[in-house]
């Protein structure tokens, strides 16, 4: 009796350890991950994120002229979001010149937010957070262009929005930044 007592305690130590251990696994892998090697960039855009509509507008490199280069990159796990974003500061006038050419092609635009604040005004849609941010804010300051260059709402009547994608860019005229991003859910 005490043998089987014993095994079944080890048993359930084991499910319960191996369940914590899995958890911590997988968990770990939904966090968002902020990658300061940039030689990593090319890797993730063509190969890791695997719909390239979506990182179309994205730079095929990280341009050689760039500054302050930040990328936060989370992998789609089951039936999860993901997103890949990169933040780069660039010469004012061409700064400028991707302002002109994004608003001209953008089908929503927002100053500052998130896409909590964006999905919940009248007509808004799903966009981003600020997961390039320097601090641990969610959302962009309203030095901030957001301009959604498509979404494709993916969800059932009724669960507007439950599954879907959106992409585009922030641009920051006064710091010359920009912000390419593309979201999965």
């Amino acid at each position: 009796m005490k043998r089987s007592q014993f095994l079944l305690a080890l048993a359930s130590f084991s499910i319960v350890g191996g369940s914590f251990f899995l958890r911590r696994t997988f968990s770990s892998t939904r966090e968002p991950k902020i990658i300061t090697d940039t030689s990593r960039y090319k890797e993730i855009r063509n190969q890791l994120w695997s719909d390239n509509d979506q990182v179309k507008h994205f730079p095929n490199e990280i341009p050689t002229d760039a500054k302050d280069v930040r990328i936060a990159y989370s992998p789609e796990f089951l039936q999860g979001s993901s997103f890949f974003q990169i933040r780069l500061k660039q010469q004012p006038k061409k700064i400028e010149k991707l302002l002109s050419q994004y608003r001209s092609s953008a089908k929503q635009k927002y100053i500052g937010g998130n896409t909590n604040e964006h999905i919940n005004q009248p007509s808004g849609v799903p966009t981003t957070f600020f997961y390039t941010s320097d601090s641990y804010t969610e959302s962009f300051p309203p030095t901030y262009e957001i301009l959604v260059l498509n979404t494709e709402d993916k969800g059932r009547p009724g669960f507007k929005w439950n599954h879907g994608n959106s992409y585009g860019v922030a641009i920051n005229t006064s710091a010359s930044e920009i912000i390419y991003w593309s979201e999965k859910w």
